[in-house]
């Protein structure tokens, strides 16, 4: 099983992490070649960019653990109908944000909280990502399906081959063409329609079970997917209120300083999220196929292989951020206060994601159960009960280290609370149907929270 697992996640986790790899060298050549204020601007934009993002996983998400549970009962039929649907929910959605992002750009960004400085630079940045919007959402949505339809190696190859197209038109377009901010959003554009380029063939094609075709839209279905993959959406969406909130916090506590700090930070702790969420993408498909022919024992299993390879990662993060966390920072900036602030940040922010890994995984694990409810619960204790408590308490206690704390702290009584409340064990058990009268009364539980 282990070896099953590794075929999956490896793939994953490494596609991932060269994803968010080129962010990093994105973040890179922004802040060498344009500066720490197109740092702080990106930032801005960041929290509008993780929702689009979220949207894209709760469709792969959703439908992913629909079309392998299917696929595990073996209704084809049934596991490339939903498919279909997703691809043809997202092309609409696709459009309607480009366009909605190219015709009101400033004042998004100026919800978001950009300065009289930032705004110019912010507005050009979320303009011309939006234009690419529909490659940027695709790739994410197309490489989720490949994996399911047993494939993982090929969402590798796509996702580097995009990351390498994203590095060297990064520098093109920022260094020698010298386009700034916006030269860094086109890259990011067509990378992904050189991942979505390579993607496509497999369904066009039919080398798997999954393939384009002409579908009607059902709401029974639609809903379906959404219900499922909603926590993926709320995952990021909660994510996204993190950085907003903390973008708040660092503007009235440091100026737009602490705003650059905090970018840079994120560039480079995304790096571990990405890797922990490619590892969970990779067991989602295991899990969901098992499920299909209700084997507890295996996705139990499967579930466990997960959580021990998440902390492994968390906890190797943790470890190279403390020892080259300084070399790390001043890849970004050469500014040596905002260096000695990021690297401080750094070594507290890191250690979030050793318990935050654990309450990923279990959110997705809960994803392919079908019992989006709890996968919900993780995140508004997250973002809407815990965090903004720890942001208004800790820095009155700790100053700025209690604004690098409070992930940290959240994601511990998130862990805590979670763990109280839902225990796997007992609900796999209950889902599968293995005590039906209890189930009964646990689904009735579970629809009033």
């Amino acid at each position: 099983m282990v070896t099953q697992f590794l075929s999956y996640a490896i793939p994953s986790a490494l596609a991932n992490f060269i994803s968010s790899l080129y962010t990093v060298i994105d973040g890179i050549f922004v802040g060498q070649g344009v500066g720490d204020t197109a740092l702080a601007a990106v930032n801005i934009v960041l929290p509008f960019t993780v929702v689009l993002f979220g949207v894209a996983s709760m469709l792969a998400v959703g439908g992913g653990a629909l079309v392998s549970k299917n696929v595990g009962a073996n209704n084809i039929d049934k596991a490339v109908d939903i498919f279909r649907q997703v691809i043809k929910v997202l092309i609409i959605i696709c459009i309607i944000t480009s366009l909605v992002c190219i015709v009101f750009a400033e004042p998004i960004v100026r919800m978001l909280g950009a300065t009289d400085n930032l705004a110019p630079m912010a507005t050009d940045y979320l303009r011309y990502y939006a234009i690419f919007c529909t490659p940027n959402l695709v790739g994410i949505v197309l490489n989720s399906f490949v994996r399911n339809d047993n494939r993982p190696k090929l969402a590798m190859i796509s996702t580097i081959a995009g990351a390498i197209t994203n590095v060297i038109l990064d520098y093109v377009f920022i260094f020698p063409l010298g386009m700034g901010i916006k030269g860094a959003a086109i890259a990011t554009g067509l990378g992904q329609i050189v991942t979505v380029s390579i993607l496509l063939p497999h369904f066009l094609r039919k080398r798997g079970v999954l393939s384009f075709g002409k579908v009607s839209l059902s709401k029974v279905t639609i809903k379906e997917v959404i219900n499922i993959g909603f926590p993926s959406f709320f995952g990021q969406l909660s994510f996204s209120i993190i950085v907003f909130l903390h973008n708040i916090a660092f503007s009235n506590y440091m100026g737009e300083i602490g705003i650059s700090t905090y970018s840079i930070i994120n560039y480079i702790t995304t790096n571990i999220y990405m890797v922990l969420l490619g590892l969970t993408f990779g067991a989602q498909p295991l899990i969901s196929y098992n499920y299909g022919r209700k084997d507890s024992e295996k996705m139990l299993k499967f579930y466990k292989i997960n959580v021990i390879s998440s902390l492994v990662v968390s906890l190797s993060a943790a470890a190279m951020c403390y020892i080259f966390g300084t070399h790390l920072v001043g890849i970004f900036t050469t500014d040596p206060k905002i260096a000695g602030l990021a690297y401080n940040g750094i070594k507290i922010s890191c250690l979030a994601y050793v318990v935050g890994s654990i309450n990923l995984d279990t959110l997705v694990y809960y994803q392919a159960l079908e019992m989006p409810k709890f996968s919900n619960l993780f995140c508004i204790f997250r973002a809407v009960v815990f965090l903004p408590i720890c942001l208004y308490v800790l820095p009155k206690i700790f100053g700025l280290n209690g604004i690098w704390a409070s992930v940290l702290t959240t994601e511990t009584l998130t862990f805590i609370v979670m763990y109280v409340i839902a225990n796997v064990k007992k609900y796999t058990a209950l889902v599968i149907g293995k005590r039906d009268n209890e189930y009964d009364k646990v689904v009735e539980q579970v629809a009033t929270i």
